[in-house]
C-alpha cells in the first residue's frame, strides 16, 4: 500500500470539486452541498461504531475507510488542506499525558 494514499484520495477529491464529472458520487455531494456531506459524515460514523460494537473487523474496515472518505469531501467543501489535518495528528502524535484536559465523561466510557 501507498504511504501516500490520503494525500492521493484527497487530490482525487479536490479534483472533483474544481473539475466536477458527470456520475460521480463525489460531484454529487458537493452540489447537494454541506449538509448533505455532514449527513453523509454521520451515517457513516454511526455505521462505524455499530460494525465495531458487533465485532465485525472487515465490515468496521470498510466502514472507516467510507467515514475518511466523507470527511475529506468534508474537508475540500470546507477548504481544509489535508495537510493541516496531517501536521495536528503529527503535533499530537509527541504529547505525553494530556489527562487533565480530558472531560469527566471521557474518563467514565
Amino acid at each position: 500500500m501507498s504511504d501516500t494514499i490520503l494525500q492521493d484520495l484527497y487530490q482525487v477529491v479536490l479534483g472533483r470539486k474544481s473539475d466536477p464529472q458527470e456520475g460521480s458520487y463525489t460531484c454529487y455531494l458537493f452540489d447537494k452541498g454541506l449538509d448533505k456531506i455532514l449527513k453523509k459524515v454521520g451515517e457513516e460514523c454511526s455505521e462505524t461504531i455499530i460494525a465495531a460494537k458487533n465485532g465485525k473487523q472487515e465490515e468496521t474496515v470498510g466502514e472507516i475507510s467510507d467515514l475518511i472518505y466523507h470527511l475529506m469531501v468534508m474537508m475540500a467543501d470546507q477548504n481544509i488542506p489535508l495537510d493541516a489535518v496531517l501536521a495536528e495528528l503529527e503535533h499530537r502524535s509527541h504529547k505525553i499525558g494530556n489527562l487533565k484536559q480530558m472531560k469527566t465523561v471521557d474518563h467514565e466510557t
